[in-house]
């Protein structure tokens, strides 16, 4: 029940919503990619990713100085908020390299 509330809790957020359709646009993305693309700070954008990452929908991997995020293989409920949010019609920034 306590990976459901997260998961659930996780998705109340549009910013959170906006960041997992980026994802799932763009597969993967580092942080300054994402913090580019949506004009946030820094420490806004990972307190963001990391209620995702903690809720099971993110993956994330260090490549040398970038971390790297993209959408975890889920299931069930998890599946399902993806497949709705996937084609949800929501304005997406455009995206913005860094060159880090």
């Amino acid at each position: 029940m306590e990976d459901f509330l997260k998961a659930v809790s996780a998705l109340k957020d549009e910013t959170r919503i906006k960041i997992l359709k980026f994802l799932l646009k763009h597969n993967e993305l580092c942080v300054c990619e994402l913090e580019a693309s949506f004009n946030m700070l820094q420490s806004r954008l990972s307190r963001h990713l990391k209620i995702l990452k903690d809720a099971g929908f993110l993956n994330s991997k260090r490549d040398g100085k970038k971390v790297l995020y993209s959408i975890k293989p889920v299931t069930g409920f998890k599946k399902a908020a993806l497949e709705e949010i996937e084609n949800m019609k929501i304005n997406l920034p455009n995206l913005k390299e860094c060159s880090i």
